[in-house]
């Protein structure tokens, strides 16, 4: 078999196969969606037998965004939450009488007091 040959099989093979992972993940992300009823996934499964490139392009443009979410929760992915991120105290001085406390009791160091200090001027954390 002549090299190009070959090399347009493989090509071919590749877009083939992505293509078929591109449709399972389709009909995965088709079937795992609580909110669409069966008659709506009827649909959908009908023209990507019918009409398989088109209909599976038209699928990810129209509910691509759903399919990141499912995929997220399927996943166990939440959305990010900057709760528990330390806030700027809304009184520094509190902060820094409490940092204070700690040094004068030996938990901690001198340093470790200036950077608490630091930290409650500026109210960078």
């Amino acid at each position: 078999m002549p090299f190009w040959s070959l090399m347009w099989v493989l090509i071919d093979t590749l877009f083939f196969v992505a293509y078929l992972v591109a449709v399972f993940y389709i009909l995965w992300d088709l079937f795992s969606d609580s909110t669409l009823n069966g008659w709506w996934k009827a649909v959908w499964v009908i023209f990507l037998i019918f009409v398989p490139f088109l209909t599976a392009l038209v699928y990810v443009i129209a509910r691509g965004r759903g399919m990141a979410e499912r995929a997220q929760r399927r996943r166990g992915v939440v959305p990010e939450d900057d709760s528990y991120r330390p806030r700027a105290s809304a009184n520094p001085a509190s902060d820094i009488a409490r940092a204070k406390e700690l040094l004068d009791s030996g938990a901690i160091s001198q340093g470790e007091f200036d950077a608490i200090k630091n930290k409650a001027l500026t109210g960078r954390y």
